[in-house]
């Protein structure tokens, strides 16, 4: 039974009972049970919105997190890995491969540089996890360019390996007849006594005695631009162009073995000695020219002779005696 509410009436100087109307209380009832579904749809959308609150595909979505976590975690390391790598290859390169073919080294700010492209990565920001993904994309990124400026560089190398080697090949590195005992020697480059006038003039060569038809040897790779008789006083002569300034000359041949136009190998038989043009005997006069300017041949022995045989050629190329042409 519902208790009775009374109030004092000062005019009558009595009490009187309260009277509640019924749709008030419907309307206070109506009002406390929306004010109750309110706030529990409030409280089961916080919940749900909370971490003590997970649903399955929360779960879901938060290992698929932790994997890729994980993932870059990895892959970082491995960039590690390969940055070390990296470096050592960069290191070399810079102190041994252009330092040998006297090229400048690479700075570290062009080969980590990366990319300067402007918001390359504002399509990776606003996530829970941009930072991550952008540090790692980045490091990809420099590492890529990392390995681009080498490989340029390692192509660049190659090329001028290639062309060391082909200069090496070019250059006039033998005596372009037997001369084991060392003793084929007969006149060096320099003023020598004229066979015929007696007087002494600049000997542009080195004489080799030998008999007629003793093998001619190409001194270095080349092309054959010369094999005849045209030149006045050396008689059959070859000349070879061997590239990269360098040019030979053997005159007085008896005979030839290759033909104008013909390339040959350093050590090849090009022809064989004789006394024809200007010459006092059966022998071999023999030149070298390097960018158009003759050169002392003794200069150039250093492929099949060791320092002490250099040391006895020198002595006999430099005797002041007479040459044979």
């Amino acid at each position: 039974m519902s208790k009775v509410k009374y109030y004092y009436d000062s005019e009558n100087l009595a009490y009187r009972k309260i009277k509640t109307r019924k749709a008030k209380k419907i309307g206070v009832v109506a009002l406390f049970l929306l004010a109750s579904a309110l706030f529990g749809f409030l409280s089961f959308f916080v919940l749900l919105n909370t971490p003590y609150f997970e649903t399955p595909k929360d779960r879901l979505q938060a290992r698929e997190i932790d994997n890729l976590k994980l993932n870059y975690a990895i892959l970082n390391k491995k960039m590690d890995q390969l940055n070390t790598v990296v470096d050592a290859i960069e290191d070399r390169d810079n102190n041994l491969y252009r330092v040998y073919f006297n090229k400048s080294a690479i700075p570290d700010e062009e080969r980590k540089s990366g990319f300067s492209v402007a918001n390359r990565y504002a399509i990776l920001e606003g996530y829970d996890n941009s930072e991550l993904v952008i540090n790692t994309t980045k490091r990809v990124d420099i590492l890529s360019k990392e390995l681009a400026v080498q490989s340029k560089s390692l192509d660049e190398i190659f090329k001028l390996a290639k062309a060391k080697n082909n200069l090496l090949s070019a250059i006039p590195a033998i005596q372009p007849v037997r001369n084991e005992n060392l003793k084929r020697m007969a006149s060096g480059f320099g003023y020598r006594s004229d066979p015929f006038t007696k007087v002494k003039k600049m000997h542009e060569g080195m004489d080799f005695t030998a008999k007629t038809g003793t093998p001619i040897y190409a001194t270095g790779d080349g092309l054959v631009a010369k094999s005849d008789n045209t030149a006045s006083g050396f008689g059959n002569h070859i000349v070879i162009r061997h590239g990269f300034g360098y040019e030979t000359l053997y005159a007085h041949l008896s005979k030839y073995k290759v033909r104008a136009g013909q390339r040959v190998k350093r050590g090849d038989v090009i022809g064989y000695v004789g006394s024809t043009g200007r010459s006092e005997g059966p022998h071999l006069h023999y030149e070298v020219h390097k960018d158009g300017k003759v050169v002392n041949p003794l200069n150039f022995y250093y492929g099949n002779i060791s320092a002490v045989e250099y040391v006895a050629i020198a002595q006999l190329a430099n005797q002041e005696n007479q040459s044979l042409d």
